[in-house]
């Protein structure tokens, strides 16, 4: 039985070549009958320890880690809300440690019926600043997060919906001190900190912004879950909370076309992961939109490199990593986009030919100008004008049963659009769309933006868990997530070591870094390979995963962030 990615097969004349493609393209496949799960801890890492408590307070009660997922995600929309929460949408993959199945689950929202490929251009025909069109009524597609959980619970949630949401009601009446990146985000530079919701949000009785450890209440959040939790996932789509969302996003500026009808239409989507084989191991990530495919790209560039042997701390090993990144980034930026709209070239991206051939352009010297490849001789690749902020989280769980979650959750941008309804802010996700009226990630009535999410799950060749890993950061996201791929299953780093490794961001015509993290003499010796960095440092990475080591999980948490990790073994 095929669980993998659907193929469409266009000519007869493929034969054993397509078939041998096939099969690494399968995800972990479903073992001859089920076998028992390995007792193994439970574990949560999280972007907030109030998080990682909520989740692990459902854990102990012998719930699944689809039931932690919900009670993490209510949480974070309260005490991280610059990063995701129920006004946005998420990527999730589970894995079954019973039958070894990985299920992906799309929660990305949705463009309303009276989207056009032109709503983000100005009058003179120009695209609107970012500021102005992430803070307009145009910016907010139908949320999806909530429906995507909702499905994942009603397969295989073990606690009762209603028993996820009093720790976060709770928190909610009762406040939580505000973190220092918090705090930071308040005073933000952003277009969003000047709209009304924010500013009354996160300004105190004598009129000063809050700040580090200051008491933070949100009333009408608390109550809003209680609701959800009583009501069912589906109340988030109808009745009064779908119009408080339209009426908050066709107010000025620029209202948007969004309706009752789009938000009551919203289905989340279950999909087929996406699998590849890496070394000994088996990768699993979400199809497109996601841009897993183009992280399963870069791994397979890099396998058969020396990377592995180089090590951190040589400078061939990150010319390799950065030149490898710029070719997907060029791929993933003319290929991928919603696939109900886009036939996206996912078997021609990870043809063994193909990348090969795309290996073959790193030379000695780093080229000039990437540009994208021709996986499919069919496809035109078009301009695409797509630019994606970090306002992102991302967080894994595993339960004592042996399932495991992985989700990448977002508003789009800090605070989403700046914009509130019951204690949440609305996402502004419609500006992960390209702002010009072309290419895979065009804007359409129903679509689903390309999105740099890329949640993992690492299995060995037999379809058994051996880790997940995550993070945010807008487009750099498979950069992250890549990196640290490398240092945990080809240089054997600890997880929070190949966490707090330098992160590297290589785009096609920039690259960035952080380069106060790089050993003594990195940034020139890659410089003079023509790998120039732009300092950027405090990359807004929130890096979040576990291994399996030596008898345990290894576990870490982005020092970047707010995170933390909590284990927990049964019995003690």
């Amino acid at each position: 039985m095929w669980t993998g990615w659907h193929l469409r097969i266009r000519s007869a004349g493929l034969g054993v070549a397509l078939f041998a493609m096939l099969g690494n393209l399968l995800p972990a496949m479903a073992l001859a009958g089920p076998s028992r799960p390995e007792p193994r801890p439970m574990v949560i890492s999280a972007a907030h320890p109030l998080a990682v408590e909520a989740g692990m307070e459902v854990l102990r009660r012998g719930g699944d880690a689809v039931d932690a997922a919900i009670a993490v995600q209510a949480m974070l929309s309260l005490v991280e809300p610059q990063s995701s929460g129920l006004g946005g949408g998420a990527f999730m993959l589970r894995y079954d440690g019973t039958t070894h199945r990985v299920s992906a689950y799309d929660g990305r929202e949705t463009a309303p019926a009276g989207a056009s490929p032109t709503m983000f251009l100005g009058d003179d025909g120009q695209p609107l600043t970012r500021g102005i069109a992430m803070t307009s009524g145009r910016a907010t597609g139908v949320p999806g997060v909530v429906a995507m959980l909702g499905l994942a619970h009603q397969q295989h949630g073990r606690l009762p919906w209603s028993s996820l949401f009093e720790s976060t009601a709770s928190r909610a009446d009762a406040g939580f001190a505000v973190s220092q990146r918090l705090a930071r985000f308040v005073r933000g530079p952003f277009a969003q900190n000047r709209m009304a919701d924010v500013q009354a949000y996160f300004t105190r009785p004598d009129g000063q912004l809050i700040d580090v450890g200051d008491t933070l209440r949100n009333p009408a959040y608390a109550a809003f879950v209680r609701e959800l939790a009583v009501r069912g996932p589906r109340w988030f789509y109808e009745d009064e909370v779908a119009s408080a969302i339209v009426a908050r996003t066709s107010a000025a500026p620029i209202p948007g076309a969004l309706s009752v009808t789009d938000i009551a239409a919203y289905r989340p989507q279950q999909r087929e992961a996406l699998c590849a084989p890496y070394r000994v191991y088996r990768l699993c990530t979400m199809p497109p939109p996601s841009s897993g495919v183009g992280l399963l790209q870069m791994m397979q560039m890099l396998e058969r490199t020396r990377i592995a042997r180089l090590g951190p701390d040589n400078p061939q090993a990150w010319y390799l990593f950065a030149e490898a990144s710029r070719l997907m980034y060029a791929d993933r930026d003319a290929y991928v986009g919603d696939p109900a709209f886009v036939d996206v070239p996912v078997a021609g991206l990870l043809d063994r030919q193909y990348v090969a051939a795309r290996r073959a352009l790193i030379g000695p010297q780093a080229a000039p100008a990437v540009a994208a490849g021709s996986p499919v001789r069919t496809w035109v690749p078009s301009i695409d004008a797509t630019v994606e902020p970090a306002g992102t989280s991302h967080f894994v769980i595993h339960d004592s049963h042996g399932n495991a979650v992985s989700m990448t959750t977002t508003v789009e941008s800090f605070f989403g659009s700046g914009r509130m309804v019951h204690g949440f802010f609305l996402n502004n996700q419609m500006t992960d769309f390209s702002f010009l009226p072309t290419g895979a990630n065009a804007i359409a009535p129903g679509k689903r933006p390309r999105s740099s999410m890329a949640p993992v799950l690492i299995l060995d060749r037999r379809g058994r868990l051996l880790g997940a890993l995550g993070s945010p950061g807008g487009n750099a996201i498979p950069a992250y997530v890549g990196k640290t791929l490398i240092g945990v299953l080809d240089w054997h780093l600890p997880m929070q070591q190949a966490v707090d490794l330098p992160n590297l961001i290589a785009r096609p015509a920039a690259i960035s870094g952080e380069t106060t993290r790089m050993p003594p003499g990195m940034v020139d010796a890659l410089a003079q390979r023509g790998i120039r960095i732009q300092p950027v440092n405090g990359e807004d990475s929130g890096l979040h995963g576990f291994f399996w080591r030596d008898g345990h999980w290894d576990a870490a948490a982005d020092s970047r962030r707010d995170g933390s990790v909590a284990q927990h073994r049964q019995g003690r």
